[in-house]
């Protein structure tokens, strides 16, 4: 089964380099038309030149391919809304959004500036957002698209010093669960990937001998297929050194304490293992579920009685 992009456009932030390089490479050669969108800043989003994304845009020219350089900030509405106007006029269509921009400012949170917070919160979170609710129009209209945020295990799980970016990354996590409802009917399908690997972001945080494991390259494959019509919806795939795995939010089925006044804290303190027993636990699909999920936890209680 080949997956291929012929036909399709696909805008790519953040791909002057890196990762977002090699998603925007591949999918060239796959026959997609790429927005190389790079501000051309430095980690903590300092700065700004286009040639980076103009070198990858020759780089897939040259390899045979069709693209278009583009520096817009993506925290900037009509900056990404110009980006996306270009392409629409070039090429006519917007499939494919892959939201790769981003920035790090790691400190403690009791040291952090305030600025740094908000900064970070703004590229990942609100960047990945606007290049969504711009394109997403176009995607409905055409009844397809494929949006794939960029989450990451420090949003997922925490990482010390980096309460901005884990909180940004978490972030994108509730904005694909909603996306992934409100696209499905008009076949757009939105998902994310949480990748790990060796890039001029992360080079400090592992070991020599992890580097050439985590190469970037090794989470090409995943972001490709979460790109394609064979996309699912609303998974998170995490991916590094040649493994995929998929992680989702379970819930424990939770013990019903009933409603009158036995029901308080002391209760609840006493029965934590009950709240936290894992058999049966099950993965919400949406919001309304959860309270689905609380009914049933009370008549099997009341059965029992």
């Amino acid at each position: 089964m080949s997956l291929d992009f012929e036909g399709k456009v696909a805008i790519v932030t953040g791909s002057g380099g890196g990762i977002g390089k090699g998603y925007a490479l591949e999918l060239g050669k796959r026959g997609a038309k790429v927005v190389v969108n790079d501000l051309g800043g430095a980690v903590d989003g300092s700065g700004g030149s286009l040639t980076a994304a103009e070198t990858v845009v020759k780089e897939i020219q040259d390899n045979g391919g069709d693209a278009m350089a583009n520096g817009a900030n993506v925290c900037k509405q009509d900056e990404v809304k110009n980006m996306v106007e270009q392409a629409m006029e070039k090429w006519g269509r917007v499939d494919v959004l892959v939201n790769n921009a981003g920035i790090l400012r790691d400190k403690s949170f009791a040291k952090m500036p305030w600025e740094d917070f908000v900064t970070v919160v703004n590229v990942h979170l609100l960047g990945s957002a606007l290049c969504a609710h711009t394109v997403f129009p176009i995607m409905k209209e055409q009844e397809y698209g494929r949006i794939i945020m960029t989450s990451s295990s420090s949003g997922l799980f925490g990482n010390f010093g980096q309460t901005n970016y884990g909180a940004a990354k978490m972030g994108v996590v509730g904005l694909m669960n909603t996306l992934k409802l409100e696209g499905a009917k008009y076949n757009i399908h939105t998902n994310a990937i949480a990748p790990t690997a060796t890039t001029r972001m992360t080079e400090s945080l592992f070991p020599d001998d992890f580097k050439d494991k985590l190469d970037p390259k090794y989470i090409i494959p995943a972001v490709i297929f979460l790109a394609s019509e064979k996309a699912p919806n609303g998974e998170i795939l995490q991916a590094g050194a040649g493994v995929i795995a998929n992680t989702y939010i379970m819930e424990t089925m939770g013990k019903y304490f009933g409603t009158d006044e036995s029901f308080n804290a002391e209760s609840v303190a006493e029965h934590w293992s009950e709240v936290c027993d894992n058999k049966d636990a099950r993965r919400p699909l949406q919001g309304g579920d959860v309270a689905i999920k609380h009914f049933e936890t009370i008549g099997k209680t009341e059965q029992n009685k």
